[in-house]
């Protein structure tokens, strides 16, 4: 068999119906945007019939109830259900290409994270049918949303659904990060990377430090709605402020987590349009990077009018103005490349230049809102409402409709129609600004947000008339687009040919295996610099021409200059990964309806799915060494710090420590809030038992730490009792200091639902106790792989991922205690 013929095999997709069960990028990821398209309509039309109801003053077309359950459908079906997972969709798609790599280093977790957000989306949306979706908007403020307020389900169909999908959206950016730092193609520095991948490395890193305070914060609120812990009671001593500190400690990174990705694409396609290189790439790569750290100091930005205090709000202010300088510098960086090249105009210029004109008017009205007495003023305000969708249909919508007229090719060769094209954007274009400029005008004559009507003789009938005029013609335009999309992707597949004329790598020749050899880089733009490079790569001259040993393979490479280090194996296709994420959206969906045995039951299900999917990895190669042409041998695994897994564990760890940050700050928060600190009626547990607790905690840690020391060397050599004992013995040592914290805090009076410092202090103890439960569970499956033969030098990534857990559980117990037991004191 011929090397292409082995590796056609390897990468075969399944067939008919089975094509659920593939893991591939490239099927994965058109899963994905496809899905994410679809929430895009169902979200369109939410606010097609809101603008409907607005159209004519005291409309009755759509009852208060049923206008705030679209609304509040409408602003989180497109804020999580489309804009984060379109980005990262895409990038799922395009980056392998784009790495030079043949797919993604965890091909199954991005499946897994995939049927995750499309089950969970699905059954999340279809809640509009039922009566039951959540109203208290997108934003979800307490007491509003407190079960005293909003008794039904709907907001609890929010927090577990949306919080559940979030931790979608986290398993896909720790993909993407490990992907782009380790899968590129030999040669291709951190210097000559893709901009779109600087662009997802960016918003990867940012979904690790921002998604976790929602994910935080909708614990807290799930916890006080079912347990009556009142976090956000003030009666209690809890403080509705402590949700809008966590909710946009996400919500106004997410702004950013959209638009880089969106710009990303934009400087990969202005250098590909205007026939030339960006302008000032490498300043676009640190604006890249400016962006994304200027925008962790802009939550307060949207808490202006919470009465907080002016030091907060004059850096919030200062950190306003200060995002649009980064900002500026991409626009001017494309301006200029648009400038000095040569441009054609044809569909993804026309909607590039339609990006620019809309993002700069909505960065205008940015900076505008920034400004502290005009923000007072038009806060709530339509103003707001057109300030927003400025920025996001103009930073996100306008890029991602040209990406669909740029990449199309690479789907399956056809590019769409050119005269659609014009009438796309010109519907598209015309519409949104009638559509949501005149809501300036009238959100400055005081048309508030989130009303159902209005009454008459105010001076917003022809605003609002115009407004809904416009949003049904911008839906014809994206109505249009999507039938020449679905008209061209029925057409039979053939060789892209490259119609653009584009640099960089997604635009070699390929198939299902995506690169037939993984290509050696020189410079930025590889195919401008290296015209033979495509007949080369598809003639097998560079790296890794075919399979190495019968399977689906790429190299793992160095995070900095890209340097070969060992053979990187990936999985192939099967339906595990669906059937985990059914059943882990199940125990959630479940769990909403307080279907208790049924949501375990599904967990269960996800529980022996995982655990079989994790069996079947981490297993020897049949070789140690793997020829990948040109007589240049490598390793076939790695350990350690060398493995991917690795690294994906310490990200992971980022993510974990980031939510247990998101507690603690609800912890000090309530504290911080008291005369007296622990609060009348509330007492702690004398130190000893928390020095106890702490002891314990490192002994188990340590106990741990010998056991990975004791690997056996070769394969199928089962582990000596000894390690496998003090496995058993951090598992126990674990489990002890647990129940020391909890024993000692019962005992010295600890009640929840006596005040909001009571149940932070529960908050932190139950998920320490959540993470004792997962490295029982990680321990009793490392003792497994032991006696099975199935840890060594060779596949020890079981062990060396379990430690590291193990070490985070540790440490972050001890940090709980002392913050719990030093606070207080710390207070008085």
């Amino acid at each position: 068999m011929s090397e292409k013929a082995a590796l056609e095999r390897a990468w075969e997709p399944p067939r008919g119906w089975r094509l659920l069960s593939a893991v591939n990028n490239t099927h994965i990821g058109t899963f994905y945007i496809a899905t994410a398209l679809l929430f895009f309509v169902l979200a369109g039309i939410l606010g097609l019939l809101m603008r409907a109801q607005l159209a004519v003053p005291d409309n009755t077309l759509i009852s208060a109830g049923a206008y705030n359950q679209f609304f509040t459908m409408h602003g989180t079906v497109m804020m999580f259900l489309f804009a984060v997972p379109i980005v990262e969709a895409v990038a799922v798609y395009l980056l392998p290409g784009m790495l030079g790599a043949r797919d993604l280093p965890f091909p199954r977790l991005s499946a897994y994270a995939f049927w995750a957000y499309a089950i969970g989306g699905v059954a999340f949306f279809c809640t509009l049918f039922f009566g039951a979706s959540p109203d208290g908007g997108w934003f979800m403020y307490p007491p509003l949303t407190s079960k005293e307020h909003s008794p039904g389900i709907g907001a609890d169909w929010w927090l577990l659904g949306i919080g559940f999908i979030e931790i979608s959206a986290i398993a896909g950016a720790i993909e993407l990060i490990i992907g782009i730092l380790f899968t590129r193609a030999p040669g291709m520095t951190l210097a000559r990377m893709p901009v779109f991948a600087w662009a997802m490395l960016v918003t990867a890193l940012m979904i690790v430090f921002a998604f976790p305070a929602i994910i935080a914060g909708t614990l807290l609120l799930e916890l006080e709605r079912a347990f009556d812990w009142p976090f956000f009671i003030p009666a209690r001593g809890g403080d509705p402020l402590l949700w809008q500190h966590l909710f946009w400690f996400f919500g106004h990174p997410e702004v950013y987590i959209i638009f880089l990705p969106a710009a990303g694409m934009v400087s990969m396609m202005v250098p590909t349009l205007a026939r030339r290189p960006l302008v000032g790439q490498g300043a676009v790569v640190w604006a890249l990077i400016a962006v994304g750290a200027i925008s962790f100091l802009l939550w307060v930005h949207h808490m202006f009018t919470a009465g907080l205090g002016s030091w907060a709000l004059h850096l919030a202010s200062a950190a306003s103005f200060a995002v649009s300088i980064p900002s500026a510098v991409q626009v001017f960086a494309w301006i200029a490349t648009f400038w000095s090249g040569r441009v054609r105009i044809n569909g993804p210029s026309l909607f590039l230049l339609g990006f620019h004109f809309i993002f700069v008017l909505g960065g205008l009205t940015g900076v505008m809102v920034a400004v502290l007495p005009f923000d007072w003023q038009a806060h709530d305000s339509y103003f707001i409402v057109a300030h927003l969708h400025y920025v996001l249909i103009g930073g996100m919508v306008f890029p991602i409709f040209a990406g669909l007229y740029y990449w199309t090719p690479v789907f399956n060769g056809h590019t769409l129609s050119e005269r659609l094209a014009r009438w796309t954007f010109g519907l598209m274009f015309g519409g949104f600004n009638l559509a949501f400029f005149p809501m300036h005008i009238s959100g400055l004559l005081g048309m508030p947000r989130r009303v159902y009507t209005y009454a008459d003789g105010l001076g917003l009938n022809l605003l609002n008339l115009l407004s809904t005029i416009g949003s049904f013609v911008f839906a014809a335009g994206v109505a249009l687009c999507l039938f020449d999309l679905a008209r061209t992707l029925r057409r039979p597949k053939q060789d892209h040919g490259n119609p653009w004329h584009a640099p960089t790598l997604e635009w070699l020749p390929g198939g299902e295996y995506g690169v037939r050899s993984v290509p050696q880089i020189t410079s930025r733009e590889p195919l401008w610099a290296q015209p033979g490079l495509p007949q080369e790569v598809e003639e097998g001259r560079h790296w890794l021409p075919g399979t190495v040993f019968g399977g689906r393979e790429t190299l793992f490479t160095s995070p900095r200059d890209a340097k070969m280090q060992h053979l990187l194996r990936l999985p192939g296709d099967g339906w595990l990964p669906l059937v985990a994420a059914a059943g882990t959206a199940g125990f959630f969906l479940m769990l909403t309806l307080y279907w208790v045995t049924a949501a375990f039951m599904s967990a269960g299900v996800a529980f022996v799915a995982i655990v079989a999917w994790l069996w079947q990895s981490d297993r020897a190669p049949p070789s140690a060494v793997a020829h990948i042409g040109h007589g240049v041998h490598l390793p076939a695994t790695a350990k350690g710090p060398r493995s991917h897994s690795w690294w994906a564990m310490v990200v992971l760890m980022c993510v974990d420590g980031s939510i247990f940050a998101s507690l603690s700050f609800a912890h000090i928060h309530s504290g911080m809030a008291l005369d007296v600190c622990p609060p009348p009626g509330s007492a702690l547990p004398a130190n000893p038992w928390a020095i106890a607790s702490a002891l314990a905690l490192l002994a188990s840690a340590a106990s741990m730490t010998y056991a990975r020391t004791a690997v056996p060397q070769r394969g199928g050599t089962k582990m000596h009792w000894l390690p496998l004992a003090a496995i058993a013995v951090a598992m126990v040592l674990a489990a002890l200091s647990f129940y020391i914290d909890l024993a000692s805090q019962l005992a010295a009076g600890l009640s929840p639902r006596a005040n909001a410092w009571s149940a932070s202090v529960a908050a932190l103890l139950a998920w320490q106790g959540f993470h004792v439960l997962i490295v029982l569970v990680m321990g009793g499956y490392v003792i497994a792989r032991g006696i099975a033969g199935l840890l060594h030098e060779q596949a020890r990534a079981t062990i060396d991922n379990t430690w590291l857990m193990w070490l985070y559980m540790a440490g972050q117990g001890v940090a709980a205690l002392m913050l719990v037991h030093m606070l207080p004191r710390i207070l008085a």
